[in-house]
């Protein structure tokens, strides 16, 4: 794959799963050229990168007198992309990782409490017939199994005519990893099947996908789940600013660990080539674990 490739399957991503605007892709997209033609410049690209070529490039950045907000996103936007190859499996090392940057507090994935999934599923199973029913099926899939929102999209109807209680599922990569699929998510595919023929492609009387559609593609795309799942965020009375297919893969992953579940298991479930990608949820679930006690323990104050 090239790198140009990799950029392409970067920007997809941001727009699918993370809803970013136009005006935001636009402004990755430039930041990545601006970085691969600073690599070409070395002999390089994305995919053969070093270190010490960030740090020249990172370098470059005020070397050039650009304003601080600028050259932030710049570094931003390189080690997002760079998380997003690591997390894809599509090379080893991140080239941006030993490149310090101005301290502005460690960046955690968003993240739901139990209570609001709770209230995310309720509200999306809520809509009317088989929207409901879609997208009470289609949350509760992702919170069981961790999948990627382009995963979700693409599940065959066939594996759930059988009522699995798990998958086999080929990620990014063309790495297949197994997907538990919980009680619950089953029992909402199950309410949503006899329903689902509403939403098959116009004169179709069948369709392979688990989640047809009307629209050219003939399946749900992840960036109108995004935009569902934003509508029942507030329908619970959710920031739907911290809602998106994303989030609800970092609730999974982050209520594993806070029951226990050893971290190199929820790496396997999440299908991360690199354990250090999935131990940000350490991370989060220390922070949470801290504001508990900060918040409930009598003694707590100064607590470090």
């Amino acid at each position: 794959m090239s790198a140009q490739a990799w950029t392409e399957a970067f920007l997809e991503m941001m727009s699918a799963e993370r809803g970013a605007a136009a005006h935001t892709l636009r402004a990755y997209a430039n930041d990545l050229a601006d970085a691969g033609g600073f690599l070409a410049a070395r002999g390089s690209d994305f995919r053969t990168a070093a270190p010490e070529d960030m740090e020249a490039y990172f370098r470059s950045l005020g070397e050039r007198g650009l304003a601080p907000s600028t050259a932030a996103r710049r570094r931003s936007a390189l080690r997002q992309f760079y998380r997003f190859v690591l997390d894809e499996g599509w090379r080893e090392g991140d080239p941006t990782r030993r490149v310090a940057s101005p301290r502005r507090g460690r960046p955690l994935p968003k993240i739901l409490s139990r209570a609001e999934v709770e209230r995310l599923i309720e509200a999306g199973g809520a809509r009317d017939g088989a929207d409901g029913a879609r997208l009470g099926a289609m949350i509760e899939l992702v919170y069981a199994s961790g999948f990627r929102v382009s995963e979700l999209v693409a599940l065959p109807l066939a594996p759930f005519l059988k009522d699995p209680d798990h998958l086999i599922i080929r990620g990014k990569g063309g790495k297949d990893r197994i997907a538990p699929v919980s009680s619950a998510a089953r029992q909402a595919v199950a309410q949503y099947l006899p329903l689902r023929a509403a939403h098959l492609p116009k004169g179709a009387k069948s369709s392979p996908w688990l989640f047809p559609s009307r629209g050219r593609s003939g399946r749900l795309t992840g960036r109108r789940f995004a935009q569902l799942l934003e509508l029942a965020a507030v329908d619970a009375g959710i920031d739907r600013e911290r809602v998106s297919p994303h989030v609800l893969r970092h609730a999974f992953a982050t209520h594993l660990l806070e029951g226990g579940a050893d971290l190199r298991i929820v790496q396997t479930l999440l299908g991360h080539a690199d354990i250090a990608t999935t131990q940000i949820y350490t991370h989060v679930t220390q922070d949470r674990l801290r504001a508990v006690v900060e918040s409930a323990h009598p003694l707590a104050r100064g607590v470090r």
